[in-house]
């Protein structure tokens, strides 16, 4: 088992093949799970005093992006208050030793974690629900939050997932329809991080635990909430969420891992094919599209694999790994697919682009003109890559086999969120602010 730096990446998926957002929508996590948007009309220059049309405070913590769907932005958030005398995290075992991570923090606090609603227009609060007050299961990591899972939206209802801490339902009042409890899900003191993906009638958590031992994945019935498959998975504790496709006439969801990467059948949790896994940290999204899906990891070491859709069964070994590539993926910025071409970027910012079907390099780990971190993984809009540092600055590139860097946009706040993007404006979730970019 690895030791974890790290984890305050969220990350969900359509349920729909891959249809690519509209421009009046952005229904989960990175829109339809690859962060891009056909909107022709986002502005590509902002800054602290310019394009910006309002901001809005938001309450407590939270690294959850926004989701937008019929004029409505849905955000989750934690507020923390005071310690709970005699509440401690759940027992780590790591290695057959007790573990606790330097930086896992605040399992002994109150939480009330929120579902926030706004208005796209105005940036004005609707609604604000609490899902759950109290202590957690387990810490999380400081860098972290309690509300790092993106919810996933559809037209009538909003499905928000705060790991150990339960899944949820609301409607687009605010009103909770249901709710249930996956059990208290070990983490090693780093948090939940995968968001909740849709199938065309479940909803589906990935809830990897520590060594593996208790890891499983489940699916939720969207009307009711009762859970219709739960299936074990022997990999270890990740932050990956998974993708959902329909491939070889089947709805699957695909769940990256360590020791394995398996798709599974989103009505009834039926394994359909599995290859040998990442052997690092399954922390970035995997991306796909209808033939190929992409699987990414980028800590300890750097990897990517690029596996052929259709297949059954065990493919490891098999024809169906088309290339693989061990140089230029990030921790924690997911990987962004963008027509023919495959885009990686490091925690450090480095970019590279390779040929989708080949695997070959177009470009190597470009550096970009100011030194910075990231976390929010990379957005694609009107021919351009945007890549949101730490530092509240988006960089924005020309998208295209060769590295083009046009400007960067500063917001003046720290942002760990990934952006959002709909109908020509674009949405930004700073650590105490949404901004919303757009023309007057």
């Amino acid at each position: 088992m690895r030791l974890i730096l790290i984890s305050i990446c969220a990350v969900a998926v359509c349920a729909s093949s891959f249809a690519v957002p509209s421009k009046q929508q952005w229904p989960q996590w990175r829109g339809n799970g690859l962060g891009v948007s056909v909107d022709t009309k986002v502005p590509l220059d902002w800054s602290t005093t310019n394009g910006v049309l309002w901001r809005t405070p938001l309450p407590g913590r939270g690294h959850s992006s926004p989701v937008i769907l019929d004029g409505r932005i849905y955000l989750t958030a934690d507020i923390e208050g005071e310690a709970i005398p005699g509440v401690k995290a759940v027992k780590h075992i790591l290695n057959n030793e007790d573990f606790k991570h330097p930086d896992a923090f605040g399992a002994d606090l109150r939480h009330e974690l929120r579902i926030l609603c706004l208005d796209a227009k105005t940036g004005k609060l609707l609604w604000n629900q609490v899902a759950h007050a109290g202590p957690a299961f387990d810490d999380r990591h400081r860098k972290g939050s309690y509300a790092a899972p993106t919810v996933a939206a559809e037209t009538d209802r909003v499905f928000a997932y705060f790991g150990s801490e339960g899944l949820y339902c609301f409607d687009t009042k605010g009103t909770l329809i249901w709710s249930n409890s996956v059990g208290g899900l070990a983490t090693l003191g780093m948090g939940a991080g995968a968001s909740p993906v849709l199938g065309t009638k479940t909803v589906i958590a990935q809830c990897d635990q520590d060594n593996g031992e208790s890891s499983f994945i489940a699916g939720f019935d969207k009307k009711t909430g009762k859970q219709l498959w739960k299936v074990a998975r022997q990999v270890s504790v990740s932050w990956a969420t998974p993708i959902v496709v329909t491939a070889g006439g089947r709805e699957q969801v695909i769940a990256s891992g360590a020791e394995r990467i398996v798709a599974y059948d989103t009505a009834t949790g039926e394994e359909i094919w599995s290859h040998e896994g990442l052997e690092n940290n399954a922390v970035p999204s995997p991306v796909a599209d209808d033939k190929m899906a992409y699987l990414v990891s980028g800590y300890p070491k750097k990897r990517v694999l690029a596996i052929a859709l259709g297949a059954k069964g065990d493919l490891t070994g098999s024809t169906n790994l088309l290339w693989k590539y061990d140089k230029g993926s990030g921790y924690v910025p997911s990987p962004l697919l963008l027509g023919n071409e495959l885009y990686l970027m490091t925690d450090s910012g480095l970019l590279s682009c390779l040929d989708a079907k080949t695997g070959a390099v177009r470009y190597d780990s470009e550096r970009l003109p100011d030194p910075a971190k990231f976390t929010a993984s990379p957005v694609a809009v009107g021919g351009h890559l945007l890549l949101t540092s730490e530092g509240g600055d988006t960089f924005v590139l020309r998208a295209g086999t060769k590295y083009e860097f046009v400007r960067k946009n500063p917001i003046g706040e720290k942002v760990y969120a990934s952006l959002a993007v709909v109908d020509g404006q674009i949405f930004i979730r700073g650590e105490t602010n949404l901004f919303c970019i757009g023309r007057p």
